[in-house]
């Protein structure tokens, strides 16, 4: 069987490592291919022909920046594996960079689909639309009922402080691709400032939590939780006010960012509010600064892409019209402050 060898990724070697960590695993010659979606870390399939499994490793040629990243991201899904929240199986971590130039680690392949727009969830109809948002709800709340310190992360992040952190860290990053004049920004970054709630008990943050990062099963329930490479130890409510961020539509037609708010049958923003508060019994009353705080630090992140773009540092369609979407985040996040969450 010929061997296919994708840029940052020698088969040879890993089968190596795999022949000496975990002798009689892969069957026979690897193959590999990478998987597209992730935004910074690499992620490739690999398979001996009879079993598959998946690799994670930092971005070419960025490897001290980011080398922490795979030592965290195998430790919490290790760590996460024997409770009930959802993810890939670990099967390695390797340190040594001397096999792939960098470290990275090896799970189990999951089957499922990460849903990206209301488009993809479309053809399955609005009941399985329905359960499977709601299915995000309930994993939420099962990863946020795991005890840090009952499965060894209770060092896992500094929750003392953590929202004023992210705050101060986003705004920091505002500043540094700052090269326009952006209405409102800078009121939103301070109202938020003002409001900062105080946090409840610290939990195990994905940092990411959307459809798109999970994998549906054809039962529309999640059988992995994908992309831990922001989870940290803090305030559990920041992930439901991202969550909540992106079942909200963007008002905006032909929109480059979408979110899956516009597919038929998906529950409004505070059906799953109300869901999340009756399964974890956590008070959510100050769920509107924890939304307008995702729709700042996507506001952000998208005028960084609009940056690199004006700078001529970005690949591919549709950059363009990244930053005609900066605006509408802003706008989105002081209307969420001023009028809270509405049903839709």
């Amino acid at each position: 069987m010929s061997t296919d060898h994708p840029p940052g990724l020698d088969l040879d070697r890993l089968r190596g490592l795999l022949e000496r960590e975990q002798p009689g695993l892969a069957q026979g010659p690897l193959t590999g291919r990478l998987i597209e979606g992730g935004r910074s870390n690499l992620t490739y399939m690999v398979s001996d022909g009879a079993s598959k499994w998946v690799v994670r490793r930092p971005p070419l040629g960025h490897v001290l920046a980011t080398a922490h990243d795979m030592k965290r991201e195998h430790r919490v899904i290790s760590a996460l594996h024997p409770t009930n929240v959802p993810v890939p199986r670990p099967v390695l971590l390797c340190e040594d960079e001397e096999v792939l130039g960098a470290p990275f680690y090896v799970m189990e392949f999951v089957e499922g689909t990460p849903y990206r727009t209301a488009d993809q969830l479309a053809p399955l109809g609005p009941e399985r639309t329905r359960d499977a948002v709601l299915s995000l709800v309930d994993t939420l709340v099962e990863l946020h009922a795991v005890d840090p310190a009952s499965v060894g992360l209770d060092d896992f992040g500094r929750p003392e402080g953590f929202l004023d952190r992210q705050l101060r860290r986003w705004g920091k990053q505002l500043d540094a691709s700052r090269n326009r004049e952006l209405a409102g920004i800078d009121e939103l970054h301070a109202t938020l400032g003002r409001r900062l709630p105080a946090s409840p008990a610290p939990a195990v943050v994905h940092g990411d939590y959307r459809l798109d990062n999970v994998l549906i099963g054809a039962d529309d329930q999640i059988k992995a939780i994908l992309d831990w490479e922001m989870s940290t130890l803090g305030d559990p409510l920041t992930d439901l006010g991202l969550l909540v961020m992106y079942s909200m539509p963007l008002g905006m037609a032909d929109s480059p960012v979408s979110t899956t708010a516009e597919a038929p049958g998906h529950p409004d923003p505070a059906e799953l509010i109300e869901r999340y508060a009756a399964r974890s019994g956590r008070d959510v009353s100050a769920v509107s600064w924890y939304t307008a705080f995702a729709w700042f630090k996507l506001a952000v992140i998208l005028e960084g892409i609009h940056y690199r773009y004006t700078l001529g540092q970005t690949v591919g369609r549709g950059f363009d019209r990244i930053g005609d979407l900066v605006p509408v985040f802003i706008e989105h996040g002081l209307t969420t402050l001023q009028d809270g969450i509405q049903e839709g």
